[in-house]
């Protein structure tokens, strides 16, 4: 391939992911049918840094898709981070063990396990090593 052809097909790539973003198109493999049921290939979605080194997250839903409940991706790496719950939520271990300690206990989840969390828990998420889960959250609109 010449140089030329090359720097045409990089040039090509940058415009289109250019334009998804200024579109506002996810930078993961969403699909939205005319009922409103999404599909996420989660293994797509690239998790961003939040609040604290070892911490990543990327919603993977809006409040337009779904304004009732909220999702995400969140992958930890060698941290623990302490955090108040001001919703419900469902963890989904993806990879990886999850620990969430309260009150001097340990939950543990590993991968396929499920762990809830009431409103108003205030816990610390932590793991020694990698862990990838989906968050499930209620309501949707969690930040504010």
């Amino acid at each position: 391939m010449e140089r030329q052809e090359l720097e045409a097909i990089v040039e090509q790539v940058v415009r289109k992911v250019l334009e998804e973003k200024i579109a506002g198109k996810p930078d993961f493999t969403k699909e939205t049918d005319p009922s409103g049921i999404l599909h996420i290939e989660t293994a797509t979605v690239k998790c961003e840094p939040f609040e604290q080194p070892g911490v990543f997250l990327k919603d993977i839903t809006t409040l337009e898709e779904a304004p009732r409940m909220g999702a995400g991706i969140m992958e930890l790496s060698h941290t623990s981070f302490e955090w108040t719950l001001t919703y419900d939520e469902y963890d989904y271990v993806i990879e990886g063990e999850l620990e969430i300690e309260i009150d001097g206990r340990i939950i543990r989840g590993k991968a396929g396990d499920i762990i809830y969390i009431p409103k108003n828990s205030h816990i610390h998420f932590q793991t020694s090593g990698k862990t990838r889960y989906a968050y499930f959250v209620y309501p949707a609109n969690w930040q504010s």
